[in-house]
């Protein structure tokens, strides 16, 4: 594989792959250094790639276990939501009050989901990915990939309405 097909095929992924380098590290700057790191592992297995049936899925794949090891080594486990959700776009107080207090509850729902079903769901739902994507990151099949989606969502919005209904005083 020649420089320029490199950047074509694999280098111009650098941008989808942010979302979900910075949710796994939990941290902008640690992610845009990972996929540098990530760039610079799939450049040396350039010649791999060349006889690869899924060169975007083997990126994939790369930079999510590429983020695993780096969590491994410093035994940082991110489960959390919060770096999907900004209170910058709130001014006053009690709307961000409201917001924190949104982002507790989603938080609390999401932790009720398995961790396959949270990485599903973020992966799809709040990152963008395409269920192909989703299932070659995770090497599982396309249509596990939807069960899973299905039953977090279920899930999620059954913990969402139990939760409204009670603050209502709908019982």
């Amino acid at each position: 594989m020649n420089k320029e097909y490199f950047k074509v095929t694999v280098f111009s992924l650098s941008e989808r792959l942010f979302p979900l380098v910075a949710r796994l590290l939990g941290d902008k700057t640690k992610a845009e250094d990972a996929i540098q790191e990530i760039m610079i592992k799939l450049w040396e297995k350039r010649k791999q790639l060349d006889n690869h049936p899924n060169i975007k899925g083997f990126v994939f794949l790369t930079a999510r276990n590429y983020c695993i090891d780096l969590l491994r080594k410093k035994r940082i486990f991110v489960d959390d939501i919060s770096t999907h959700l900004s209170v910058s776009s709130f001014d006053k107080e009690e709307s961000q009050l409201e917001w924190e207090e949104l982002n507790l509850i989603i938080n609390k729902v999401l932790n009720k989901l398995s961790k396959q079903q949270r990485e599903i769901f973020v992966m799809r739902d709040l990152d963008g990915y395409e269920f192909t994507e989703i299932a070659t990151a995770m090497e599982i099949k396309i249509e596990h990939v939807r069960v899973l989606l299905s039953r977090a969502r279920k899930q999620i919005s059954e913990e969402l309405e139990i939760k409204y209904k009670y603050e209502r005083g709908n019982y």
